[in-house]
């Protein structure tokens, strides 16, 4: 079944001028467009608009939506790691609204709130600190490298990568599962479009494969996620880099 324009603004309670926009900039197109210059949508460019909206909603720019969407993740893994970021969120969501109660309880009685408990919940440098205090402690015992000190916590670039990496893992982990090879078009295409965001070489990913299944604690942290999925990544880095 195809969809107009209307009727997929009316559907996801989205102006048309928003589907055109999306349109201009490569970010969703129409399946067909007629000889009268009617835009048509079908099944995919509605899941795919569902995807946008979902990205939207956790306050991604559309730039960064359109370069996380192209390539070939598959709309499951997609939306798994959009679910992980919105419970992410829900529990961000249940401090504030904690700290919120206790705000309007210590109001009404006049009194003033601990210090220490007035800002739980925002999003910010400390949260990301202590979300990186486990790795960062093993850090400085075994390399002697403090990354928090080396490099200070940016709030907006960490949650850009946190995402990032979320969907690359998840898609990594299924192509794993599902038996792909580790140098398959698949796999290549998802490990470009990763080095291509982080900004480094196919050199330099090998390099930290590599780390990841020789250090301990990232081995597990991958195959926590999937067994076997720290050395399919080195495969599948050293296969891209040759």
């Amino acid at each position: 079944m195809l969809y107009s324009v209307k009727q997929m603004a009316e559907m996801a309670n989205v102006t048309i001028k928003t589907l055109y926009h999306y349109h201009k900039i490569g970010l969703l197109y129409p399946c067909k467009v007629t000889e009268a210059g009617y835009r048509l949508y079908g099944r995919k460019e509605l899941e795919r608009l569902q995807e946008i909206l979902f990205y939207r909603e956790l306050e991604f720019p559309l730039k960064d939506i359109k370069q996380m969407l192209d390539g070939d993740a598959d709309r499951l893994t997609v939306l798994n790691g959009q679910k992980k970021l919105f419970l992410a969120k829900q529990k961000r969501m249940q401090q504030l609204i904690q700290t919120l109660e206790e705000s309007i309880r210590h109001t009404r009685k006049g009194e003033a709130m601990d210090q220490s408990k007035m800002f739980k919940g925002f999003s910010s440098r400390k949260e990301w600190e202590d979300a990186l205090k486990e790795q960062n402690q093993y850090l400085q015992e075994t390399y002697d490298y403090d990354v928090l000190t080396e490099k200070p916590v940016n709030v907006e670039e960490m949650n850009e990568k946190a995402a990032e990496a979320s969907r690359f893992m998840s898609g990594m982990a299924d192509a794993l599962r599902s038996g792909l090879k580790h140098d398959h078009r698949q796999v290549r295409e998802s490990i470009k479009r990763h080095i291509g965001f982080l900004g480094i070489t196919a050199a330099d990913f090998k390099m930290q494969a590599r780390f990841f299944v020789e250090d301990d604690f990232h081995r597990s942290v991958l195959e926590n996620e999937q067994t076997g999925l720290s050395y399919y990544m080195l495969a599948a880095a050293e296969a891209f880099a040759a």
